[in-house]
C-alpha cells in the first residue's frame, strides 16, 4: 500500500481555552475517527491500514466497520484482480507466512482476517500509537442512508430503527449513550456525512439531542460536503445547527474532519483514500478516555492539511497562528452568527499567518477557518485547498 502523501513534522501547538485549567501539561495528538478495512467494505487488511496510519505520523486511529467489530472468525476471498492479488502479496511479504492464515483451491485464495485482539499488540504502543475500538452504526429510513460512528465502544451496537430520519438517528444516539451510562466508559457518538445520499436534512440535525459531533469534512467522494443548488453544505449546516442548539440551551455541535477511507490500492478523486481529513486533539494523554474528554471540551480542531502553531480561545477573543510553510499564503476568516440572526456570515478575513480576532458584543458565536494557497494532494474534490476549522465559541 502506498500513496504520494508526504510526512510532515507537526510543530508544538499551544492552546488556551477560557475556563480550562489543565491538570497536567497538554499535548497534541493527530487522529482519524472514520476508517474501513476488509472487516466491512474497505479493500485492505486491517494490519496494512494500521501500518499506513502509524507510518504517516498519526497518533490514534479508530477502525469503524459497518455494524461490525473485528471479533470472531471471518475469512476474506481475495478478488481475482491484479491489484487485489498484488495487495495480498504485499500483505504476505509485510507480515510473513507464519502470520498469514490462508487457504487456496481452484476458486482462489481465502485469508482469515486477524481480530482486534491479534493485531493490537503489533501496533499499539503506550504514549505512541493508540487504536480505539469503533463502529459505524449503519441504519436507514425509507432508503436514506443514516450512518453514525461510536468511538470507544465496549460492545457492538445493533442499529435501532425509527419511524423517521430524526427518530432513527436519535434512537441510535440513545443506544450509544446508554452503553456509556451503563458501563461508565466514555463513548462518543458522531453523525457521519449528512449529505451522503441526501439522507439527513438540516431539520433532522436540528432535532437531535445528546449529539455533540458531526463530520463537517469527510474525504469520501460520494458524501457531497459542498451540497448543491437544493441542499446546503455541511459547513453551512454546522452553523444552523448551532443556532438551533443555543436557542434551546443545548451544548454546541463540534465539527470533525475524517477521511472515511475505503480504498488503499487505487488513488484519485473517485476513490475514498486515506489522509484527506483528521482531527488534532489537545489532551492530557494518548488514551481514549482523555481524548474524548478533550474533544467534548472543544480542545481540538479539524484539518485537511493546515497545521496550527498557536490557538487561544477565550471570552471575546480568538488568537491564531499558522505553522506556515515557505511560499504558502493563508486566508484566515472569522465566521459566525450575530445575535438574533438565522444565518452565518464572514465577519472578517485576512491573509496572514497570525491574527487576533475580537468578538463583537452582537456576535452569538464564532469560529475560524483557515484556507491555504496550496492545493490538497489527492483531495475530496479537485481544486480543494488545504484547510483547518476551529471549534465555535460563544461570545461571553
Amino acid at each position: 500500500m502506498s500513496t504520494s502523501l508526504q510526512k510532515r513534522a507537526l510543530p508544538l501547538l499551544f492552546l488556551v481555552f477560557f475556563g480550562c485549567t489543565p491538570k497536567q501539561e497538554l499535548q497534541w495528538f493527530k487522529g482519524n475517527l472514520h476508517t474501513h478495512t476488509y472487516w466491512s467494505d474497505g479493500d485492505a487488511f486491517p494490519e496494512m491500514v494500521l501500518d499506513w496510519y502509524k507510518s504517516n505520523d498519526y497518533d490514534f486511529i479508530s477502525l469503524t466497520e459497518h455494524n461490525t467489530l473485528a471479533q470472531g472468525e471471518k475469512w476474506k476471498k481475495i478478488p481475482k484482480s491484479h491489484i487485489y492479488e498484488q495487495g495480498f502479496q504485499d500483505y504476505l511479504e509485510r507480515f510473513g507466512d507464519a502470520w498469514v492464515e490462508q487457504k487456496t483451491d481452484t476458486s482462489g485464495t481465502t485469508v482469515r482476517l486477524k481480530t482486534e485482539a491479534e493485531y493490537l499488540p503489533l501496533f499499539q504502543e503506550e504514549n505512541e500509537f493508540l487504536i480505539i475500538r469503533g463502529e459505524e452504526i449503519t441504519d436507514s429510513f425509507e432508503g436514506k442512508p443514516l450512518h453514525m460512528n461510536a468511538t470507544n465502544v465496549l460492545e457492538m451496537i445493533e442499529p435501532i430503527h425509527g419511524s423517521s430520519v430524526a427518530e432513527t438517528l436519535q434512537n441510535n444516539i440513545n443506544a450509544v449513550l446508554e452503553q456509556r451510562e451503563k458501563t461508565g466508559q466514555p463513548i462518543m457518538p458522531h453523525i457521519n456525512h449528512p449529505n451522503f445520499g441526501w439522507g439527513i436534512s438540516i431539520e433532522d440535525m436540528k432535532a437531535l439531542k445528546g449529539e455533540r459531533f458531526f463530520e463537517v469534512h469527510n474525504g469520501h467522494p460520494g458524501v457531497r460536503n459542498y451540497g448543491d443548488s437544493l441542499h446546503i453544505s455541511t459547513e453551512e449546516m454546522w452553523d444552523q445547527i448551532n443556532i438551533a442548539y443555543l436557542e434551546r440551551g443545548q451544548p454546541m455541535m463540534y465539527g470533525l474532519a475524517t477521511d472515511d477511507s475505503h480504498h488503499y490500492h487505487r488513488f484519485g478523486g473517485q476513490f475514498s483514500n486515506s489522509g484527506r481529513g483528521w482531527v488534532m486533539v489537545q489532551s492530557e494523554s494518548l488514551e481514549a478516555a482523555a481524548l474524548i474528554e478533550a474533544m467534548e471540551a472543544g480542545r481540538f480542531y479539524a484539518s485537511s492539511g493546515v497545521t496550527l502553531s498557536s490557538l487561544k480561545q477565550q471570552a471575546g477573543k480568538i488568537e491564531i497562528e499558522i505553522a506556515a510553510e515557505p511560499g504558502i499564503t493563508y486566508t484566515i476568516s472569522l465566521i459566525g452568527v450575530k445575535k438574533g440572526s438565522q444565518k452565518s456570515e464572514v465577519f472578517e478575513s485576512v491573509i496572514a499567518t497570525k491574527v487576533s480576532f475580537d468578538l463583537a458584543d452582537d456576535m452569538l458565536f464564532a469560529r475560524v477557518k483557515v484556507v491555504s494557497s496550496r492545493l490538497q494532494e489527492n483531495p475530496f474534490q479537485e481544486g480543494d485547498f488545504e484547510s483547518a476549522w476551529t471549534q465555535p465559541i460563544i461570545r461571553q
